[in-house]
């Protein structure tokens, strides 16, 4: 059961992390909202095939990452003893956590910092995907999506620093699977109820509920790492 916890962790954070998500993606999934033809949204049933091409698509760009980080954690591990790499990694996640606890309870944007630095990707990135719009198919609304997943993210950014600490890429792409399910019924809620989104987004206790649950996960990480000690 102990080794399904970084999963299951991973998507309660996706889940808790959805009030940064509608913050973050917002104002991006309800321009890719607008962007439908008219007909398609005219009805909730005629955009959830665009809605859940475009999370799909970010599914796939999460899991990619995952697989690349859980690949580069295997080969630090190979580099270092098998028990200080895996300290060393834990330790790392465990601080991450925590800071996007803080981060998710609006107590300390330090990881706005991480961002940024992200933002230099997305640069060359986000023309390509202004060149998509406006969205005219599901095919369309897919590939816009994994351009999407790589929208620089603390709270992605500090899963795929877990990633690096899950054993390996099959590990590393499951727990972004994970953590993308965790994130999908909140996005979906963005881009077929956006109004009502958009005020959980609002409510600071939903926010510090959420920041404190994510630095609890946080700091179990950092006990696990202090358990290899002994």
């Amino acid at each position: 059961m102990e080794s399904l916890l970084p999963y299951f962790s991973a998507f309660i954070v996706g889940l808790l992390g959805g009030v940064h998500c509608i913050g973050m993606c917002g104002g991006i999934v309800g321009a890719l909202t607008f962007g439908l033809p008219e007909t398609d949204r005219r009805s909730l049933a005629t955009q959830l095939p665009f809605q859940l091409s475009y999370n799909l698509g970010r599914l796939l760009s999460y899991v990619t990452a995952g697989a690349i980080m859980g690949g580069l954690g295997l080969l630090l591990a190979e580099l270092m003893p098998i028990q200080a790499a895996q300290q060393a990694l834990l330790l790392l996640a465990g601080l991450f956590m925590v800071l996007l606890g803080l981060y998710l309870a609006g107590w300390w944007m330090v990881l706005n910092r991480v961002e940024r630095v992200g933002g230099l990707l997305w640069r060359r990135i986000e023309p390509i995907g202004r060149k998509l719009m406006p969205v005219q198919s599901p095919a369309q609304a897919l590939a816009i999506g994994m351009l999407w997943g790589w929208l620089p993210c603390g709270l992605v950014y500090t899963m795929l620093i877990n990633a690096v600490s899950s054993g390996g890429a099959l590990q590393g792409a499951a727990l972004m699977f994970a953590f993308a399910l965790g994130t999908l019924p909140n996005l979906l809620a963005i881009g077929l109820m956006a109004g009502a989104a958009a005020r959980l987004a609002r409510s600071q206790t939903a926010r510090k509920v959420a920041g404190v649950t994510v630095m609890l996960f946080g700091v179990y990480t950092l006990w696990s790492a202090t358990r290899l000690m002994s």
